[in-house]
């Protein structure tokens, strides 16, 4: 597998206090990365930073050589890394099938003008969009409630819906944020062979999460960071067995590391 992504040096600072400190590694194509670590580790703004919603204090990330640093979100979006939210990006108050059709507005060939005058190229975008979003749906098992109002939706298949809505946007790299926090176990592991699928139709997967037994199940390789900086990265067997890691976790159950 080569890299799709580099993550190169990447600092944050804030003012006086350092959130990320130099932090560099790889993503694989076709690969489910995780970046775990203890609460206030940085995980969330090294996310950010990826996905471009933060700019880099220095350091960079290329995407297939690019470089798609401190770009606008929409931008980095559009060229293929997509960051998916835990219930923000979702319309309560629509379908789970008109939730995934609206999320495709970064694939449209028509502008806002011609959606209005409902020209040749809008009604191609349309069809097109529903065909795709009926596939999406039926693909992440939400095929029998597409017809219901997202905020009728339990905590699991909101999550499935979240991932329907990266996937509409044609992603090469799919960032999931937490996908599995406030699951219970049969959820989790329902979410754990969707995550899985998404790999398996060409998406490569960077994930952040707190939930170490499901992080251990669905991994490649595994990022571990604490108190700003990079402490390992390795599969999921080497680390469980690396010492950094269990003294940062030092505290905590040892099934928080999966150990």
């Amino acid at each position: 597998m080569s890299p799709i992504l580099q993550i190169k040096g990447v600092t944050k600072k804030f003012g006086g206090l350092t959130a990320n400190n130099n932090i560099s590694f790889d993503v694989n194509e076709g690969e489910i990365l995780s970046v775990i670590g203890p609460n206030g580790a940085g995980k969330s703004t090294l996310f950010k930073m990826i996905s471009s919603f933060m700019p880099t204090t220095s350091g960079e990330v290329l995407f297939s050589g690019e470089r798609v640093s401190n770009l606008s979100p929409h931008v980095v979006a559009q060229k293929g890394i997509v960051r998916t939210f835990q219930e923000t990006t979702i319309f309560k108050s629509m379908t789970v099938r008109d939730n995934v059709i609206v999320s495709h507005h970064l694939r449209s060939k028509a502008n806002l003008f011609g959606y209005f005058l409902g020209t040749a190229k809008a009604k191609s975008d349309e069809q097109e969009f529903g065909r795709s979003a009926d596939d999406i749906v039926e693909f992440l098992g939400l095929g029998d409630i597409r017809d219901e109002l997202a905020s009728n939706l339990p905590q699991g298949h909101l999550r499935a819906l979240g991932i329907a809505i990266g996937l509409a946007t044609n992603p090469k790299i799919l960032l999931l944020d937490e996908p599995f926090a406030g699951m219970n176990h049969d959820e989790t592991m329902r979410t754990v062979e969707l995550v899985r699928g998404v790999r398996d139709r060409g998406v490569t997967v960077l994930l952040v999460e707190h939930d170490m037994p499901a992080v251990m199940n669905i991994s490649d390789r595994i990022v571990v960071i604490n108190f700003g900086e990079k402490i390992a990265e390795g599969t999921p067997s080497e680390i469980q067995e690396n010492e950094k890691v269990i003294e940062a976790y030092l505290g905590s159950e040892d099934d928080a590391i999966g150990i």
